[in-house]
């Protein structure tokens, strides 16, 4: 059975996810954002008191938010870290980003392995699916469990909303036809794990995101 810790951290409110196997204890990280002490407290918490086996460190993007805590995480876990190719750039420029907000952090390590949608991991009898969503940003990937009908969808689309395109290098339109061809295609009972504020359905936002009234 797969299980789900929600944690919000940083001055930005992101959701960063635990996902793990309640069997084998094998989990995985999505879109690490610790960047105090207390945060890291707490993840490193959670992962001691349920016995997790963190195997893999996964962004789906990489503006600032979703990426802060992914120096701590490869400095105190044997993880595999994946992320997108296309969004080097903004990984690089975390000392940018950050200036910008006045935020302290440490400089992310580059990612070991770059996700594409031909990449399939596991934990437990789960698999774990990438699908290219680009648009937020040129190289987001969602994060979908097709078994267990579960997605997390970084910041491609939100409860009602869809994720900024006024940001570097974002494209709106491409926001949009990720999200027509890739999720909307998706069976409605999906649920949907954004990278801010609560969870959704793929059935729910295909009635009720004004965004999407193609």
């Amino acid at each position: 059975m797969i299980k789900i810790q929600r944690f919000v951290f940083n001055y930005f409110y992101e959701n960063t996810y635990l996902v793990w196997d309640d069997f084998s204890k094998d989990a995985i990280i999505i879109d690490p954002g610790m960047n105090e002490r207390n945060e890291e407290v707490t993840l490193n918490n959670f992962v001691f008191e349920n016995s997790l086996n963190l195997k893999f460190l996964l962004n789906t993007h990489c503006h600032i938010d979703h990426i802060l805590g992914n120096n701590f995480i490869k400095e105190n876990y044997d993880v595999e870290f994946f992320a997108p190719e296309e969004d080097l750039f903004l990984l690089k420029s975390l000392e940018q980003q950050a200036s910008l907000f006045n935020i302290k952090f440490k400089n992310s390590p580059l990612p070991d392995k770059y996700l594409t949608e031909e990449i399939e991991l596991q934990i437990g009898n789960s698999k774990i699916k990438f699908l290219f969503t680009p648009g937020h940003t040129p190289g987001e990937f969602c994060i979908y469990l097709p078994n267990e009908k579960i997605l997390f969808s970084g910041d491609v689309l939100f409860r009602e909303s869809i994720g900024r395109t006024d940001l570097w290098k974002a494209n709106h339109n491409q926001l949009i036809n990720s999200i027509k061809d890739k999720l909307l295609k998706l069976d409605d009972d999906v649920i949907v794990y954004p990278g801010h504020d609560m969870r959704t359905t793929i059935g729910y936002e295909k009635l009720n995101n004004h965004y999407l009234n193609f």
